[in-house]
């Protein structure tokens, strides 16, 4: 079975449409002839913030996105940078998923094979969260980001891999290897961004909410947003968190305008949710045809 990798990198710029492509473009062209796909990009100026998609054999995984990484680090300077999203560097986060042929323990390897690499080259300190954790304290991404760069600009702590004090411009990063993430955004028909951070907390896992959610409220583009991590969709799924937030919602007098899946999700995250709506179904991902196509 051939071995495939997914690496969703996540990056402090959303604004810089000439920086958002030299970074998009750095990996593609890293891929370019190889089995390696770099594709979805997606970026917002509130959250300040952009990512995209790799897919394909894990060493051409972890070149492709090395090297948007080093541009990354060259062209965004962290002392200038606003965002609604918390962010601890001009990288933000980076995870492995394991797609098919390859075990959680080999993307914990490949992460800390990047992270090494990064602060080797480019002497920015690494922190290694989820699967890939050295430390208990860092295994949450959201305590791992406390302070945020301001914070670790005073203080910071000791980093898995790297110089003890964050990169001048380009702070710190997040590596590791994780499960399927569903990054799940509900607008409401309001702009009031206390409503949204009231509901966040209602239905987080953190304060007694859905299991595997994070929630955050923020503004958005003129709306309230309630901006979700479902860190495992097999035991929450978006449909769940959206029918969740449409309940309190209601409670506060306000309505849900759109939502929106940011980024890739798994084929099975789809089938789960059909599954759900309608009751008794018996629906399979292997009906769907394009995939079937592909196999």
């Amino acid at each position: 079975m051939q071995k495939i990798v997914e690496c969703v990198p996540n990056f402090s710029e959303g604004k810089n449409k000439k920086i958002i492509n030299a970074i998009f473009d750095a990996s593609l062209r890293q891929a370019q002839g190889k089995p390696v796909k770099v594709f979805e990009l997606e970026y917002n100026a509130s959250h300040n913030r952009m990512l995209f998609t790799i897919v394909g054999s894990p060493e051409d995984v972890l070149n492709s996105v090395f090297e948007s990484i080093k541009v990354a680090s060259k062209l965004i300077d962290m002392n200038s940078h606003v965002g609604e999203h918390p962010r601890i560097g001009a990288v933000d986060v980076v995870p492995f998923v394991p797609v098919s042929g390859v075990s959680m323990e080999e993307c914990v390897k490949l992460s800390n094979k990047l992270a090494k690499k990064v602060a080797d080259e480019l002497k920015i300190p690494v922190f290694m969260y989820e699967a890939s954790a050295k430390k208990e304290e860092y295994r949450n991404l959201a305590d791992v980001r406390v302070g945020e760069y301001e914070g670790i600009k005073k203080v910071m702590r000791k980093p898995d891999y790297g110089p003890d004090k964050p990169h001048p411009t380009a702070g710190a990063v997040v590596i590791g290897a994780r499960k399927y993430l569903v990054a799940y955004n509900v607008n409401l028909e309001t702009n009031d961004v206390n409503i949204a951070k009231e509901i966040a907390k209602k239905i987080r896992e953190k304060d007694g909410g859905l299991k595997a959610v994070k929630a955050l409220g923020f503004e958005v583009d003129g709306m309230a947003q309630v901006s979700m991590n479902l860190v495992d969709f097999e035991i929450t799924n978006f449909d769940k968190a959206y029918r969740e937030i449409e309940k309190e919602a209601k409670n506060l007098g306000v309505g849900i305008k759109s939502s929106e899946i940011y980024g890739m999700i798994p084929l099975e995250a789809l089938v789960k949710a059909i599954r759900t709506t309608f009751k008794g179904s018996t629906f399979k991902g292997d009906q769907v045809l394009e995939k079937r196509l592909w196999e």
